[in-house]
């Protein structure tokens, strides 16, 4: 696993420095990719074939069981004649016969045991889905989480260039005669102090890429890059009108509810034990006998001779199995009680997360409309800065924190604006449960 981030990271590293030529992947294109070849969604995958099998085994209990045997053996040694001597007794015997079993009426157990596993089937099919959901979600918050880098990452390389443009500028400067060295060499600092920033942003972006690259099980992150998106400011839905939208349909919560289907069926296939059972049993078959020295029938005449054939009913009546019926009825009734009391969990914890999610989009919602505010501020105030300092006006120092506050003052908008976004995406697939 470490072996395989590291290459991941290597790759994106390459990525990087040639995006030239990187393949863009939207959101959609991710999320489907992930919904293929995560781990834990193929997992889910198996274990619907696995529900599925048990479908088909159910329904073949309904087939009659039928079966052929046949046998030979020998037997060496001494016996005790007629003549009250002693010779040799090597014997041979040859059976064969063909079973037929049909069960008639097994108490309803295998018509409710097929009901019980199409139950279970669609419970897995619901866990699917819902393996797809976490999948959906968590693709939707790495993906923003590389936005959110490569904006920063933009925001670093901008500090970079008013160092940069500073540096020269004191150069001129100095050659000049109009300036100390100090004030070149201050600048040079500042630059060298954003050029390491540049260098976190950057690694920040590798880091989201690999993140987003490993949920997505990707086997490299060659040529891999994504697309922005643009949702402008978008329009927070109510958490009640979320949660009452996702009891309809979120795949979790109907799970849950099947779940508690299947512990009714599972009660009454237990109750089967209470019930007789009828099968129909039919069978013939036919031996060949021969002892050494002793006359005997020719093969056939044996066969025919001994041929013998069987039909007949069966009827069973449970009358007491020391409560064993009872005991797996309780314990049904307890797999009930523990599926409902898991559905009221369900419930209580995406009532808890949506209305999490809703007052982090509402918080995120106002910092990022007072951030844009105080961004707009700041960079007039550093524009006006930035004019007085190439008048002469204002020195280097008011400069560089006029430059760096506006730099923080754009990582907070960045941050408050993606925050926003991740809210808002996470409420709206819980409310429509889709992109």
């Amino acid at each position: 696993m470490i072996m395989k981030a590291f290459l991941l990271a290597a790759s994106v590293c390459i990525v990087c420095t040639g995006s030239a030529v990187a393949e863009q992947w939207n959101l959609d294109r991710c999320v489907a990719y992930a919904h293929e070849h995560n781990i834990s969604v193929q997992q889910s995958k198996l274990q619907i074939m696995s529900g599925d099998l048990e479908v088909t085994e159910a329904k073949d209990r309904f087939l009659p069981n039928v079966s052929a045997s046949a046998s030979q053996s020998f037997s060496f040694g001494r016996g005790l004649t007629a003549e009250n001597t002693y010779a040799d007794r090597n014997t041979s015997s040859f059976q064969w016969g063909a079973n037929l079993n049909l069960p008639l009426f097994q108490g309803l157990s295998e018509y409710r045991q097929l009901k019980v596993a199409k139950s279970n089937l669609q419970k897995l099919l619901y866990d699917y889905e819902a393996a797809k959901d976490n999948v959906t979600l968590n693709v939707i918050s790495s993906y923003l989480q590389v936005l959110y880098a490569k904006e920063v990452l933009e925001s670093s390389r901008s500090q970079l260039d008013y160092s940069t443009y500073e540096v020269e500028r004191q150069k001129a400067l100095v050659e000049a005669g109009k300036v100390a060295e100090a004030d070149l060499y201050d600048a040079e600092s500042q630059q060298a102090t954003d050029r390491l920033q540049v260098v976190t942003a950057e690694n920040d972006v590798q880091t989201a890429l690999v993140e987003l690259a490993n949920l997505l099980q990707l086997p490299t992150a060659v040529g891999f890059d994504i697309t922005p998106i643009d949702e402008g400011e978008p329009i927070i839905p109510t958490a009640d009108a979320v949660f009452n939208a996702a009891l309809v349909h979120n795949n979790s919560i109907l799970a849950s509810r099947q779940s508690i289907e299947v512990a009714d069926r599972n009660i009454s296939l237990a109750k089967t034990g209470y019930i007789p059972t009828l099968s129909f049993g039919a069978n013939v078959g036919s031996s060949y006998y021969t002892v050494g020295g002793m006359p005997h029938e020719s093969f056939g005449d044996q066969m025919r001779h001994n041929y013998s054939t069987y039909i007949g009913v069966n009827l069973s009546i449970p009358i007491f199995n020391a409560f064993s019926t009872r005991n797996s009825v309780r314990r049904a009734k307890i797999q009930k009680i523990q599926a409902e009391l898991a559905l009221d969990q369900t419930e209580t914890d995406l009532f808890r997360t949506i209305q999490l999610a809703y007052y982090q989009a509402r918080g995120a919602r106002d910092k990022y409309f007072t951030s844009k505010e105080t961004l707009e501020k700041t960079r007039l105030s550093f524009e006006a800065t930035q004019e007085k300092y190439n008048l002469g006006r204002s020195t280097p120092a008011e400069f560089e924190i006029a430059k760096n506050n506006l730099f923080r003052t754009e990582v907070n908008s960045i941050q408050a604006h993606y925050e926003y976004l991740l809210r808002h995406r996470i409420l709206e697939f819980y409310r429509s449960n889709h992109l």
